[in-house]
């Protein structure tokens, strides 16, 4: 008998021995009088057993069919292997149109001895962090390497940025590896899709922010180190940046990964993907419908974004200082940039100039934030990969000063471009007012011998 039957003997057994009445037993089970009438007719006939519900032992009436619980297990062994209980029984609904509950696939697994995706584990303490009340606020980005394609292609690492407001996956997109053209592709698409936010918070990669102890005199007479190239665009956009303390403090996209290595493995595995462009190409489908299950409303309506201003592709750039040679070229490792003369055929020979390499490829050269000229990409399959650090230039004019106030030490021009040849070459000629031509008497006075001695 369950809890709710065990009181049901005594009180029958009572009201037939006219010790209590059949209102207060049927009161006392929270019965109707009828409905206790007929349980002392049953106790007359049968006993103590004939208070049981009659459906006890009976097969429910609102079980799956045979066939359809066979169908389940036979998908969870074959198309739908390792899906988690809530991914498949959305498969089941939204493909084979099998209204199912989660509880129910749940059963099914067990029942064939399979085990749960995911262990689960006790929950931790952790405090309540208020998310932004605007969309555009602060945008958490990070890169997860993993086995995306379960060894049916290439090892690809996922870079994404994800809403703080609204828990919104912004954009996602594989690379090879966590790499500077990465994150820069990442930029171009969130502030083409939705707009710029006011600042983005992630890790303190090296190719994010300064994480080196090198400082510069410049760099200390001023109180802080010059950015890497992707946060001497965020300073241009006027997008701030904040680093985490560690991978807990930016749990929003942390808990992102765990769920796309579950759902977007599966997905790409269903649809058979074994390379990096077929599963680019799958994202934004792939997106519409995880933001249409996992986003929220912002606690004001109003966003935050910001549009990118109009030289927004030649901003998302690696720029370097360069002097213009005497042909008016300029060169980028193996590239090289023919400038146009200027108004009255002006030459740019010896001029300093600013040369960005885009994220598209192209070679941009500014001069007093004109641009001079550019050059198409070289490659349609151009990676932009930092050549130089921001400071490297800075740092070694640095030594260069250094090595010529040191005894013995040949100074190295820093504003002229000298010529390369083998230790020991003749270098140019001395300027006409140089102490080397002065004509030399005994007759003069000694440059030692002090005034007035």
């Amino acid at each position: 008998m369950s809890r709710k039957e065990v009181p049901r003997a005594g009180l029958v057994k009572a009201a037939l021995g006219g010790r209590i009445t059949t209102q207060q037993g049927a009161t006392a089970l929270h019965l109707s009088v009828r409905q206790f009438q007929r349980l002392k007719r049953r106790f007359q006939d049968g006993g103590a057993p004939a208070l049981l519900h009659r459906a006890r032992g009976q097969p429910s009436r609102r079980r799956l069919p045979a066939g359809v619980r066979q169908q389940v297990a036979t998908l969870l062994r074959t198309t739908y292997a390792g899906f988690n209980d809530c991914h498949l029984t959305e498969k089941l609904r939204e493909v084979h149109q099998l209204p199912l509950s989660r509880a129910s696939v749940r059963r099914i697994r067990r029942a064939l001895g399979l085990a749960a995706k995911h262990r689960r584990r006790p929950r931790q303490y952790r405090a309540r962090r208020t998310p932004e009340a605007q969309m555009g606020a602060l945008v958490q980005l990070d890169g997860s390497p993993f086995d995306w394609l379960e060894g049916r292609g290439p090892g690809m690492t996922l870079l994404g940025a994800i809403d703080d407001a609204t828990a919104t996956v912004l954009t996602l997109h594989f690379r090879p590896t966590e790499d500077l053209h990465g994150y820069t592709t990442l930029l171009r698409q969130l502030g083409t899709q939705y707009g710029l936010p006011l600042a983005l918070y992630g890790d303190r990669l090296n190719v994010l922010v300064r994480n080196d102890a090198h400082w510069s005199l410049e760099e200390q007479l001023q109180g802080a180190q010059d950015p890497t190239h992707f946060g001497r665009m965020l300073q241009e956009l006027g997008i701030g940046y904040v680093p985490a303390g560690s991978p807990q403090a930016k749990g929003r996209i942390e808990r992102l990964w765990r769920t796309l290595q579950d759902r977007l493995v599966s997905e790409l595995r269903l649809r058979g993907l074994a390379t990096r462009e077929a599963a680019n190409a799958f994202l934004p489908e792939f997106l519409t419908d995880f933001n249409r299950r996992f986003t929220h409303a912002p606690a004001e309506a109003a966003g935050a974004w910001r549009r990118p201003p109009r030289d927004f592709d030649a901003i998302l750039s690696c720029r370097y200082a360069r002097v213009v040679a005497r042909d008016n070229t300029v060169r980028l490792g193996a590239r090289w940039l023919q400038i146009p003369g200027g108004p009255r055929s002006r030459s740019y020979a010896g001029c300093r100039v600013e040369l960005r390499e885009c994220l598209d490829g192209r070679l941009l050269i500014f001069h007093d934030a004109v641009r001079l000229a550019a050059q198409p990409a070289p490659d349609p399959d151009f990676v932009l990969t930092p050549r130089r650090a921001p400071s490297a230039e800075r740092a070694r004019r640095l030594r260069a000063s250094r090595n010529a106030s040191e005894p013995g030490g040949r100074h190295l021009g820093m504003g002229k471009n000298r010529p390369s040849g083998p230790r020991g070459a003749r270098s140019s000629r001395p300027v006409p007012a140089h102490p080397w031509r002065r004509p030399f008497s005994r007759r003069a006075p000694s440059l030692t011998t002090p005034r007035g001695g």
